[in-house]
């Protein structure tokens, strides 16, 4: 049964400690760990969750962008191995509460990395994925997205929403 975890805040050590890669596949504990990190992140609300984020350092990540993205997924020791073009988009940390920042990133990624049973598997992704994928793997090698980000600034969630409708009213 899955079980929420405490998410680790800003100023814990885990989030600045690069992550150690997974060796031990169709682990129970392994399996356990994503189910958990699944249902940390949908409580959160969040589109993405790196383990060292619940005080595990493993390089294990989970996200779900949305059915247009495709089905939630979760990658084991994750690598960028392509990137093309640039998109600048509003982010936000479920370690970091109410901060949002304007972050550069690559707008296509092609991801390597395993599954829980150590098969390995390639995503390409764009958009809000690709946006997420990068963020999730800056966790797994200690970087927050404060460390890339712009025009930083404390806000809720709600207040972030009225922004982000307000601009796009502007553009129309």
């Amino acid at each position: 049964m899955a079980v929420v975890r405490k998410i680790k805040l800003k100023d814990d050590p885990i989030l600045r400690k690069k992550a150690k890669p997974v060796t031990k596949f169709g682990d129970p504990l392994l399996e356990q760990l994503v189910d958990d990190m699944f249902e940390t992140m949908y409580a959160a609300p969040g589109v993405g969750l790196a383990a060292p984020q619940i005080g595990v350092s493993e390089r294990v990540l989970v996200a779900d962008c949305g059915e247009e993205y495709g089905p939630p997924v979760a990658l084991i020791n994750p690598k960028v191995i392509h990137e093309e073009g640039t998109q600048i988009g509003v982010e936000g940390c479920l370690s970091l509460p109410n901060l949002y920042g304007d972050v550069e990133r690559a707008e296509f990624v092609i991801v390597k990395a395993q599954d829980v049973k150590g098969k390995s598997i390639k995503i390409e992704a764009h958009g809000l994925l690709s946006r997420c994928f990068q963020h999730e793997i800056d966790h797994l090698n200690g970087i927050l997205f404060i460390d890339k980000a712009t025009n930083l600034r404390e806000m809720t969630l709600e207040e972030l929403r009225q922004e982000r409708s307000e601009s796009a009213a502007s553009l129309g």
